[in-house]
């Protein structure tokens, strides 16, 4: 019979950015009776500092690296100094372990290359956070056990984007917290780990992708991802004008928002919990009694608003073959192959006879490898500083209020979505 005892609650980094922050989260655990796993993100922007520590150490930017070094250590030890009025041996003298090994980190060479080195410096925050969330709800009466998700879900050496193993993650899982007579576990988001013990990172903002997964693999009943919005809204408030709440989104329509990059969700998260019908709720940590959004398996019809989203740093790549040839199956497939090999992910494609034009990311890492491979079969042309906006259930209206006075290089229409890359 399926076991639904898990609630899984997931905090990201908005919602730990601070002492204040911490407290809430405890009184919102609080308040769970059941069996219930919390996954944390890194505190605030965390892994922001931690990638760029990262590069400046890979960069040789010794003065740099250790001046961030020393204003993560000092974040992290306010944090603990806000939360514990006097007791703070305790969770400083954790603190102190994990810096003693991230220096460690920065004090040797690294032969492996960025990927490997991202994962196994960048995957601090995790721990620096759930460390500090778990002694402090131990502090406070809520008795929990911190696990090392690194030992639950075990992941392939793919670095910066781990893929899991599903049938062993699972046995592993089940073991630690479904045979297990604790009631509250304390883990991280983000992170996995290889059979031999070596961090991998399930790609950025994946915290979410680890909540889905370990329901998944403990069959929860739910998922609560806790944001400093009021639920699913239907535009970035920060970007556009009077966003609305959707109350309920499919699991369907939670797919196609998430590949669009809507933030408020990873984009793998909704497949491992569609698998098994469990269900998504986005709510707010600042107004935890509302009703938030709740994105579950349906096949009624749902009237959506037009739902905005806004993809910033985008490059658009045109590429023609050398001989004006057509675009035939031989040139996507070494398109594709080549993108794929560089692990660049293409957001938008359109082709015509003689060329064919991908928006993507304009990341720094994988990126420029792509492109000169490219170069060596194609005439390639870009432009930088790009946006893509993507509308889900558009309207004319929708459609000028957002692209008026605008110039745009590339545009898509289907029937429930307009896509628009722009200057």
């Amino acid at each position: 019979m399926k076991n639904k005892a898990f609630r899984i609650y997931k905090f990201g980094g908005a919602s730990v950015k601070s002492a204040l922050g911490v407290e809430n989260l405890a009184e919102i655990v609080r308040r769970e009776s059941g069996k219930l796993i919390v996954v944390v993100s890194a505190m605030g922007k965390t892994t922001n500092a931690l990638e760029r520590i990262l590069s400046d150490f890979l960069d040789g930017r010794k003065d740099k690296y250790l001046e961030g070094f020393e204003q993560c250590k000092e974040f992290h030890i306010s944090i603990v100094k806000g939360l514990f009025d006097t007791n703070t041996e305790a969770p400083l003298e954790a603190l102190r372990n994990i810096f003693e090994q991230m220096d460690n980190f920065l004090n040797k060479p690294i032969a492996q290359g960025y990927n490997f080195a991202y994962d196994q410096f960048v995957s601090y925050g995790e721990i620096l956070s759930s460390t500090i969330v778990s002694i402090y709800l131990n502090a406070t009466g809520i008795g929990n056990k911190w696990i090392d998700i690194r030992q639950c879900l075990i992941s392939d050496r793919n670095y910066r984007e781990g893929n899991i193993d599903l049938a062993l993650s699972e046995k592993l899982c089940r073991e630690v917290f479904s045979h297990n007579s604790q009631s509250l576990f304390v883990t991280q988001g983000f992170i996995a780990g290889t059979l031999d013990g070596t961090t991998t990172t399930l790609g950025r903002e994946g915290s979410d992708y680890t909540a889905a997964l370990l329901a998944n693999l403990v069959m929860a009943e739910s998922v609560t991802i806790w944001k400093d919005v009021d639920g699913v809204l239907s535009a970035d408030p920060r970007i556009f004008p009077n966003p609305v709440k959707l109350d309920e989104v499919s699991f369907k329509e939670a797919i196609e928002l998430a590949y669009s990059g809507a933030q408020v969700m990873h984009p793998k998260t909704i497949k491992p919990l569609e698998n098994k019908k469990i269900a998504l709720y986005v709510k707010s940590f600042l107004h935890p009694d509302t009703s938030g959004t709740l994105i579950y398996q349906t096949n009624k019809r749902i009237a959506y608003p037009p739902i905005l989203i806004q993809k910033t740093n985008q490059i658009l790549i045109s590429l023609t073959p050398f001989d004006f040839s057509f675009v035939i199956e031989d040139c996507l497939i070494k398109i594709f192959t080549v993108l794929y090999k560089h692990r660049v992910k293409a957001n938008l494609v359109q082709s015509s006879a003689i060329s064919f034009s991908i928006c993507v990311d304009d990341e720094q890492h994988f990126l420029p490898g792509a492109i000169d491979e490219l170069k060596l079969s194609f005439s390639v042309r870009y432009n930088k500083n790009l946006e893509l906006l993507t509308v889900r259930h558009y309207t004319q209206e929708a459609i000028a209020e957002n692209t008026s006075g605008r110039s745009i290089l590339l545009q898509q229409l289907t029937r429930n979505t307009a896509r628009f890359v722009m200057k």
